[in-house]
């Protein structure tokens, strides 16, 4: 019973699409000015100027006492500060993503490849069994047709 191989659609589809980055999100305006405002405010330059901001009030803090010095840390120096270093680090991180993604990628379509040529191999061996199959078979006929001439009974000529 032969079946008809059919070469795995999804490899046509990958090859017009390839894999989904984070660039190629869709974005409306709102997306396209938030993405502005979060690759300047997402810069480790951007984290320096809010350090330099921050410290121009680090006198007055120190005045107002400890609860005022305690209230400018976490009030204005970290969430300052820390806003632009988390945001560095989430685009180090999709970065990161978008480059295992497109590992995967690569890794699954060598995978669909691979399980193409493997049934290219499997008909071809097929088809040599096959025909091995009917040669045998044929001279299985001839030698069976044959008369024995060696003068053994008990093996065919």
């Amino acid at each position: 019973m032969k079946l008809e191989h059919l070469p795995n659609q999804r490899l046509k589809e990958r090859e017009k699409t390839g894999p989904h980055l984070t660039t190629q999100e869709h974005l409306g305006l709102n997306g396209r000015i938030a993405l502005v405002i979060t690759n300047a405010v997402g810069t480790m330059w951007c984290a320096y100027v809010f350090a330099a901001i921050a410290l121009i009030s680090l006198p007055s803090a120190i005045q107002g006492g400890v609860s005022t010095l305690i209230a400018w840390i976490a009030q204005t120096f970290l969430q300052l500060v820390l806003l632009s270093v988390i945001m560095v680090g989430q685009k180090v991180a999709a970065a990161a993503s978008d480059k295992q993604a497109l590992q995967t990628y690569k890794d699954a379509e060598a995978l669909l490849n691979i399980q193409d040529e493997m049934h290219r191999l499997i008909e071809i061996n097929n088809s040599l069994t096959e025909a091995i199959h009917r040669a045998v078979m044929a001279k299985g006929t001839l030698t069976a047709e044959q008369p024995n001439v060696s003068g053994d009974s008990s093996k065919p000529a």
